[in-house]
């Protein structure tokens, strides 16, 4: 059931089109000015106006041009007598959809609503068909661990339930997210994400519930908030333990009421939202420091779902490696490239501090910086890692293999031999910067068969 906006200050005119629309099973709301349109428009969804040029106190095409700056994904036909066709025509240009001319033609007017209707419809499709083609990776596996989250999404995605879901940074919780969108009742509505660990402090509450303009130095347009951005559809709020606990506060009382005012602004805005919600912290430990509002958790956390990291679903890497080799591929009209056997042994046994989304950087890297059609584990060791880090790893090379007190021993003696070299094997420099007696330096040279060159 679509909702109608009609604005006429003819009472005649407002009832006919109450009555027209009501039989074609549409909800129509009718007002006799601009002002108390731009009222309704506040207090909820409207899927179309219907609005006279010619109105008290506001005119038509002043509402119009609001319509447009505060919700421009809202059609708007307008109506006027036979001596306003030059205002229709400028309301047009302005942007409304079509116009109407009285007397009305009741199968016009129904024909004119139906396609202004299937327009926003479109548009919709249109948003929605952008998100998914702006965030087109997949949910890849099929070990236990993916199929517990997957069971969790079917459970739960068609339903209207809030969902929080937990993990490390570059597990996929987004992905997670979106695939429940797109599987909910919700999915032709918008899914609107907010990275709160990304915004300052004192920009969150704008950025989540709006401002007018003016209420504060910076606000020089009304701007609307994620909150009524999503209106419809899923808000996805990611890293929510990173709140404040004064915003934490706030979208807690918006939960509860499924309403807000605008930061500046005096009236409510309903809203009808979906949330789900995500943190790679420890959101116990966090309740229990005081970090985050255990009712706030209690909100959220209707259903948790856990997504594993990448090292504990290594079940999974060989069906992660082929997507996205195949989305990275450079090759044309030749067999894909592959990963040699030890290439692929050596990332089996990486830790993936980073998890998938190391794994998908690093196959792009590779990808662009080698030429082997099959990838060698040498190219793997050399872009594995970004160039910092791969000193890092430079120095922990070898030690892959031992134990920790062997792998303890071996660092300390390299550690020796480098300080007494940087030292020129002067013992009392040396002590001096390792922070320890002379004696203790003697006893560590002995300890690992040290030969002190003279």
């Amino acid at each position: 059931m679509s909702t109608i906006l009609v604005v006429d200050d003819e009472q005649g005119i407002r009832e006919v089109l109450q009555d027209v629309l009501a039989d074609e099973g549409h909800r129509v709301i009718t007002v006799e000015d601009g002002f108390r349109a731009l009222e309704i428009l506040e207090e909820g969804t409207v899927d179309l106006v219907i609005l006279d040029v010619w109105l008290p106190n506001m005119g038509g095409i002043d509402v119009l041009k609001r319509v447009r700056d505060g919700w421009p994904e809202i059609e708007v036909v307008v109506i006027s007598g036979h001596a306003n066709i030059n205002m229709a025509v400028q309301a047009v240009k302005i942007g409304a959809f079509d116009f109407l001319e009285k007397p009305l033609s009741l199968e016009k007017t129904i024909t004119v609503v139906e396609n202004a209707l299937k327009m926003e419809e479109l548009k919709r499709e249109n948003r929605s068909l952008k998100q998914s083609i702006l965030f087109e990776d997949e949910m890849i596996g099929s070990g236990e661990g993916m199929r517990k989250v997957r069971e969790l999404i079917d459970q739960s995605a068609d339903s209207e339930a809030r969902i929080l879901i937990l993990g490390e940074n570059g597990t996929g919780k987004e992905l997670v997210a979106r695939e429940i969108h797109h599987r909910s009742r919700r999915a032709q509505a918008p899914f609107v994400e907010v990275n709160c660990a990304s915004i300052p402090e004192t920009l969150i509450e704008s950025e989540l519930f709006g401002h007018e303009k003016g209420a504060f130095t910076d606000a020089h347009a009304r701007r609307k908030g994620k909150f009524e951005l999503a209106n419809g559809g899923t808000l996805f709020l990611d890293e929510i333990a990173d709140m404040s606990l004064s915003t934490q506060a706030k979208v807690l009382r918006v939960l509860q009421e499924m309403k807000f005012e605008r930061i500046g602004g005096e009236k409510s805005i309903n809203v009808d939202v979906r949330v789900i919600a995500a943190t790679n912290k420890n959101i116990q430990e966090e309740i229990r420091t005081g970090r985050f509002r255990e009712d706030l958790y209690f909100r959220i956390n209707v259903i948790p779902i856990f997504v594993p990291p990448l090292r504990d679903r290594i079940e999974d890497l060989l069906e992660l490696i082929d997507y996205f080799m195949n989305k990275y591929d450079r090759s044309t009209g030749e067999p894909p490239r592959r990963l040699s056997e030890d290439s692929l042994q050596l990332l089996r046994t990486y830790s993936w501090p980073g998890n998938i989304r190391e794994l998908k950087n690093f196959i792009e890297r590779i990808n662009i910086m080698t030429e082997e059609k099959v990838i060698s584990a040498d190219s793997v060791r050399r872009f594995l890692t970004s160039r910092t880090d791969w000193e890092k790893d430079e120095v922990l090379k070898g030690f892959e293999s031992m134990k920790l007190n062997e792998a303890k021993d071996e660092f300390e003696r390299e550690f020796l031999v480098k300080k007494l070299e940087e030292n020129e094997q002067n013992i009392t420099r040396t002590s001096r910067a390792l922070g320890i007696t002379p004696s203790h330096l003697h006893n560590k040279i002995k300890k690992h068969g040290i030969e002190i060159k003279k």
